[in-house]
């Protein structure tokens, strides 16, 4: 059987080849050695420019409903909340440990990682490298595998996910510790759209409910990532 690729799914193949494409980019820079010191004396600035405008346009597209994004992230807004009954049953949400656990975790690396750089093990060109690995691994565990479902949250899939927008806060996570403009202003944006999600979570948590938001039923999915992830057409509903 031919697999049908849905519109969505066809732009998350886009994005995991252009993300590929940049941070390969970057590892050739990188190590061809350069003068001066910080992220200009490893990169380019056309390469650093590209890097900016490419995942700045992504997370400001990010504050606004859109039909060619997943509604793991568009469940926040309200033109995608359709009431399943009223009044609203129990809602069905990620119990809050298991978040506390993705938490740890994900402190536990970048811990690791910040540690080495304060140590100046690493530098800031190797922070940058790891933030492009992580938009690789973003769109590897939203197409094939994603440890975050698999070990700490068991959600259903990436529709029903508890922290797909907190992608971006993650992605950039090593930027935090090496200051400077370009550095900063994506940290910081991503932080904004992390506080977006989260506020919208605990004023309207009926949106991230499959029990009470019939837009993240399997039978309204647009996205139909599990037609080609044996793993999650196990768990759909």
């Amino acid at each position: 059987m031919t697999r049908q690729y849905s519109k969505i799914v066809k732009i998350h193949y886009i994005k995991l080849l252009y993300r590929s494409a940049i941070f390969l980019a970057a590892i050739a820079s990188y190590i061809i050695p350069g003068s001066g010191e910080g992220l200009e004396g490893h990169f380019s600035r056309k390469l650093l420019l590209l890097v900016w405008v490419v995942f700045m346009a992504e997370m400001l597209s990010r504050f606004f409903p859109s039909k060619l994004e997943s509604m793991g992230c568009q469940k926040q807004f309200a033109k995608n909340f359709i009431p399943t009954r009223l009044p609203l049953p129990r809602l069905i949400l990620t119990p809050a440990k298991r978040v506390a656990g993705t938490v740890a975790a994900w402190c536990l690396l970048n811990g690791a990682i910040a540690l080495l750089y304060f140590e100046d093990i690493i530098d800031e060109g190797v922070m940058l490298l790891v933030s492009l690995f992580y938009s690789v691994c973003d769109m590897i565990c939203i197409l094939f595998f994603c440890p975050f479902q698999r070990w700490f949250l068991g959600n259903r899939c990436c529709t029903t996910c508890r922290i797909y927008n907190w992608d971006f806060a993650m992605m950039f996570t090593p930027m935090l510790f090496i200051g400077g403009g370009f550095a900063l202003s994506l940290a910081l944006v991503s932080l904004a759209l992390l506080a977006r999600w989260e506020l919208t979570y605990k004023l309207h948590p009926e949106r991230f409910s499959p029990s009470a938001n019939k837009s993240l039923e399997c039978a309204n999915c647009r996205e139909k990532l599990c037609l080609h992830n044996p793993h999650l057409l196990k768990k759909r509903s």
